[in-house]
């Protein structure tokens, strides 16, 4: 007797077309994902951005005076540089603020309003900073009065500005270039003695 041929009575099931559109879709997602990517390493070898930075040039001590009721009475100047280094983008600098302290007083703030600078251009900044009387105390009077003697007066600079550059026509850039370093001056005739002061990477 020859064995009975059996039927399948279910359909096969068809893959579902919103499947197929998912997958079309993330594959269509996932190159360009690599496009951009490969796009853009191309670009910044092209371009080869840098980031800005700022820096102390120069500074001179103009004043300094402290009387018998630890009152004490500065004027200096500070000339703070921003730099970009890119050929082909310009820099915005922003929010830049700096504070200068004596001895953990702070003597002055340094502002500044935003600004441009060019491709591998530079800004100078020429603060001069006069304070009001400040009254100390006897501590601090007293290590202010030690500097002078020694002729060493040594200050506190910190602060930062907030910079925003474009890598050609990939991205934009947002960074925070920080300052935090120490200014010391020859109070007698009231110069500077030169050290890094930079937010530039060493």
């Amino acid at each position: 007797m020859a064995p009975k041929t059996k039927f399948s009575t279910h359909r096969e099931r068809a893959t579902n077309p919103l499947v197929w559109c998912a997958a079309i879709i993330c594959t269509i997602l996932t190159v360009a994902v690599i496009i951009a990517g490969i796009v853009t390493f191309i670009g910044y070898l092209v371009i080869h951005p840098r980031v800005p930075y700022v820096s102390v040039m120069d500074a001179h001590l103009d004043h300094i005076q402290i009387d018998y009721a630890g009152v004490l009475e500065i004027q200096v100047t500070i000339l703070i540089r921003a730099q970009n280094g890119n050929e082909k983008a310009h820099a915005s600098f922003s929010d830049s603020s700096y504070s200068l302290s004596l001895n953990g007083e702070v003597v002055a703030q340094l502002v500044a309003p935003p600004f441009e600078v060019g491709k591998n251009s530079s800004v100078d900044f020429n603060y001069v900073v006069p304070s009001s009387p400040i009254p100390l105390r006897p501590d601090q009077a007293e290590d202010v009065d030690t500097g002078l003697k020694k002729d060493l007066i040594t200050f506190d600079l910190k602060g930062g500005t907030r910079v925003r550059w474009r890598i050609g026509h990939l991205a934009s850039v947002r960074f925070l270039c920080r300052l935090e370093c120490r200014l010391r001056f020859h109070p007698l005739n009231g110069t500077y003695i030169p050290s890094r002061c930079s937010s530039k990477a060493k």
